[in-house]
């Protein structure tokens, strides 16, 4: 019987270990996305070209469970944050999930099957923010870099992307300029029915 009882301490301390070890690191998960993305969409070129919008549902299967879209969100918000209402954050969440999920869709429309050179692994333990970069490359073609900005999910301690950099530019920064100029003029529930409509 007392073995019965410590038998779910044993389970701990052997499970333990290997829950650490499978942790990735921001560039496994970067690589791993990535690899798993790019390798969809070169299957999917045929259909691709017929119905352009299935980029959006490769887009929301292979790349937004690893985005935090809310994190993104309340950055792109910035002083506005603490003006809002709870179903204010929700519509507007909702809002910027949607548009990004387009607006990635648009950028990888970019790739038809060219090489990625993904950065090497630099050390990343004790960061709050992790830049991992790759390149989309092609013979007589301008290289595209792209920049994901890492940050560790205060609940899931899983690392994920909240900003992509496109040459040189952040989604982020820019689009915080737009939302809140657009913000001062028409107030947070009309800028979330824009961003939700944005691009469609």
């Amino acid at each position: 019987m007392k073995k019965l009882l410590n038998l779910p301490i044993i389970l701990i301390c052997v499970l333990s270990p290997l829950t650490q070890a499978v942790e990735l690191s921001p560039y496994e998960v970067v690589q791993s996305t990535g690899k798993a993305l790019f390798s969809r969409i070169s299957n999917n070129q045929k259909e691709l070209e017929k119905s352009p919008e299935l980029m959006q549902t490769i887009v929301e299967e292979e790349l937004m469970p690893n985005i935090d879209y809310k994190y993104a969100a309340y950055k792109i918000l910035g002083k506005n944050l603490r003006y809002t209402s709870r179903e204010q954050r929700r519509q507007f969440n909702d809002s910027m999930r949607s548009y990004l999920v387009r607006t990635y869709a648009n950028i990888l429309n970019l790739y038809s099957n060219q090489t990625v050179v993904y950065s090497p692994e630099k050390l990343s333990s004790g960061k709050k923010i992790v830049n991992v970069s790759l390149d989309i490359v092609a013979i007589n073609k301008p290289k595209i870099n792209i920049v994901f900005k890492m940050h560790k999910h205060i609940k899931t301690k899983k690392w994920q992307a909240f900003d992509i950099v496109v040459a040189g530019i952040s989604l982020l920064q820019s689009k915080r300029i737009e939302i809140h100029r657009q913000i001062v003029k028409q107030g947070i529930e009309q800028v979330a029915i824009n961003l939700a409509s944005a691009n469609r």
